[in-house]
């Protein structure tokens, strides 16, 4: 595994031509050319100069989607994967169950006191459709336990992909906004590129518009995945993903920063690959949202464990590292 040293020594490279903004700095931009001059494999005179830009992720919005590291959850537990993200520079976490594999049960009071031990907070959760249905009030009592602000779901709103089908479920996520926000948080849904698609009996209807359209924007909040929303446009153009954020940014408090590899041979378009190495245009959408660093970027990458960036070993940690090294270094040009 690559070194914390190596690492450290990239990350002044990388990040001493310009002053790091803190705080105040907006989550705007993103680029495909910025990810890929940017990449920590081959740093250049380019990614220096993007550098002295103002920070389009900053720093205390940089967070990490457990599925991630699910392996490392599941072998280390959560107490050592606190740990070593904390040590990697990670802010934030977004939970996708509670659960640590063979290491043991653990209660949600034990993880909160976790994150606090590590300076960590919990930005948002990822549960069932059926969680909410059946168990609302106890997945709304884990989440404050843990203090997240966030609560919300990575299925598809309905596996009935028609304009009334549809419609129904964005009756369902009303319903599921509503008890949320009755508790001081916040409901949202993750994308992935079927929403993008058209309805069975109206194939002029995209259907997360139908969505989109159809709930309530005050209390069904939206979670883009950058990458996923990429493979929608690919497999059912006529659409830009940043315009929904642009349409209404309140709805979209938290990103998944997933980057892809232009692959014509793969039916989604992309290859899915280590933040930074890829071709999705992160500088220039996240450049294109206003937002004085109101949404929170979450980096996410399902194979992490199997695919490592060229010349490294596979180590989702290691992913996990550089990766954070390349959203922080994302600079508006």
């Amino acid at each position: 595994m690559e070194s914390r040293t190596d690492v450290n020594r990239r990350n002044f490279l990388r990040l001493a031509g310009g002053t790091v903004a803190v705080g105040a700095a907006a989550l705007a931009g993103a680029g495909l050319a910025g990810s890929a001059a940017a990449s920590t494999l081959a740093p250049t005179t380019a990614g220096a100069t993007a550098a002295r830009g103002r920070v389009l992720v900053p720093p205390g919005n940089i967070g990490i989607q457990l599925y991630s590291i699910r392996d490392k959850v599941s072998s280390l537990g959560f107490r050592t994967v606190f740990e070593r993200l904390s040590a990697m520079g990670y802010a934030e976490v977004e939970f996708a169950g509670y659960t640590q594999g063979q290491v043991g049960a653990i209660t949600p009071q034990e993880l909160g006191q976790l994150l606090d031990d590590n300076g960590l907070r919990a930005v948002g959760s990822h549960r069932g459709i059926a969680d909410f249905a059946n168990n609302m009030e106890q997945e709304l009592d884990i989440a404050q336990t843990l203090g997240t602000e966030h609560i919300g779901t990575a299925q598809a709103p309905t596996d009935i992909r028609t304009v009334d089908g549809y419609l129904a479920a964005a009756e369902q996520f009303n319903g599921f906004g509503a008890a949320v926000s009755a508790r001081g948080l916040k409901f949202y849904q993750h994308n992935h590129d079927g929403e993008f698609g058209f309805a069975t009996d109206d194939p002029a209807v995209r259907l997360y518009d139908v969505f989109y359209d159809n709930t309530d924007p005050t209390t069904v909040y939206l979670e883009m995945d950058v990458f996923w929303a990429f493979v929608g446009q690919h497999r059912y153009p006529g659409f830009e993903p940043v315009d929904y954020i642009k349409r209404n940014p309140d709805r979209y408090p938290l990103l998944h920063l997933k980057d892809g590899k232009v692959n014509p041979e793969n039916s989604a378009g992309y290859d899915m690959v280590e933040f930074g190495i890829g071709d999705l245009p992160y500088t220039e959408f996240l450049s294109a949202l206003a937002g004085g660093g109101r949404r929170h970027g979450i980096w996410e990458q399902d194979n992490a464990a199997q695919v490592p960036a060229p010349g490294f070993p596979a180590d989702s940690f290691g992913n996990a590292e550089r990766s954070y090294v390349e959203v922080r270094s994302l600079r508006r040009r």
